[in-house]
């Protein structure tokens, strides 16, 4: 298979405290690059709402930095700067519901500035946050990739590489991690509908790296589970509770039950910014509901009939006794996953 020009970084941050965000465009994807040149937190919400950048660690990295530039645009006074820093995070907290990242970034940025009330120690502290999530995109690839089997198949669902991460990713950092060691295998990658992120995304990451992948249609996971051709499925989570439940682009339900009906290794790859203690388990996790039209049209051409409607849940929560183990930057968590969890070191839970 022909190695793909590499990509774009997803987002990075130009210039000094007057410069800019860059962010790769994933809607557009695969058939252009087109990088945003952001330079208001409006923009940043635009961008998060509407996909142009997603997966848990990189929404939550675009929060921080649409942070600074909402709080560069409003210039408030120094007693200000808190009040006004609390009411521009609600609002770019209300983009997305589900990634808990989104909040974790946030969260850092304010506590950051808590007592340094000033743009220039936002600016660090959205600085840190990038380079944290980098970090632990290569600690979760390392301590993943020894579960990668060599000269098997590997099932995945959504993107969870460098297109959702500033680093390798999330459960592709495991692959691209035992790739460099080595270890040779196939990826099927689920077409992930409605929007196509495994076909669009993760397939075009793979091919980039030289990884052997072919896109599947979600529904015939299942069935290729059954037949014994996939060895091992590995997807990321945009939200673990406290006692391993977790969600994920909507479909990862089905491939957990698929897995566990079939005794095949199911793993969940994230960074702990993704752990969220305060909720007990998944039946808590708010489940985001987005537009209709993106199940009931594709490409902008309306397939289903007219005049009937659609349910689009962006997420399901998978349960954590599907889970054969939790991948993360500190280290690989196996059942009972509730203790686990509670060792974890976790900033600002």
């Amino acid at each position: 298979m022909p190695t793909l020009p590499p990509l774009p970084p997803t987002l990075a941050w130009r210039g000094g405290l007057d410069g800019w965000l860059d962010l790769l465009d994933q809607t557009r994807l695969p058939h252009e690059r087109v990088v945003l040149q952001l330079r208001t937190d409006a923009t940043v919400i635009e961008a998060i709402r509407m996909l142009r950048v997603r997966g848990a660690p990189a929404i939550g990295v675009a929060a921080a930095y649409g942070l600074v530039l909402g709080m560069r645009s409003r210039a408030p006074a120094a007693s200000a700067f808190v009040a006004t820093a609390n009411a521009t995070a609600r609002t770019i907290a209300a983009a997305r519901p589900t990634a808990v990242n989104l909040q974790w970034a946030l969260d850092r940025c304010l506590a950051a500035i808590a007592t340094a009330p000033n743009l220039e120690r936002l600016m660090l502290e959205a600085n840190a946050i990038f380079a944290d999530e980098v970090a632990m995109s290569e600690r979760m690839g390392r301590h993943g990739a020894d579960l990668v089997p060599d000269g098997g198949t590997v099932l995945t669902h959504c993107n969870t590489g460098r297109l959702a991460t500033v680093g390798d990713g999330t459960a592709l950092a495991t692959l691209f991690a035992a790739w460099r060691a080595g270890k040779r295998f196939r990826v099927l990658a689920d077409e992930t509908r409605p929007l196509l992120q495994g076909a669009r995304l993760t397939a075009l990451e793979l091919a980039a790296e030289g990884i052997p992948v072919e896109v599947l249609a979600d529904g015939a996971a299942a069935g290729l589970i059954a037949r014994g051709q996939v060895q091992m499925a590995v997807v990321g989570a945009d939200r673990i509770a406290a006692n391993g439940d977790f969600a994920n682009k909507v479909g990862t339900y089905g491939v957990a039950l698929a897995c566990k009906a079939h005794d095949v290794p199911f793993y969940t790859v994230a960074p702990v910014s993704t752990v969220d203690v305060r909720l007990p388990d998944g039946s808590h996790i708010p489940i985001e509901e987005r537009d209709a039209t993106e199940v009931t049209e594709l490409g902008g051409v309306r397939t289903a009939p007219p005049g009937v409607g659609a349910r689009n849940p962006a997420f399901d929560v998978t349960p954590a006794r599907l889970l054969t183990a939790i991948v993360t930057d500190q280290g690989v968590l196996l059942p009972p996953f509730a203790a686990g969890i509670k060792a974890l070191r976790l900033s600002g839970r």
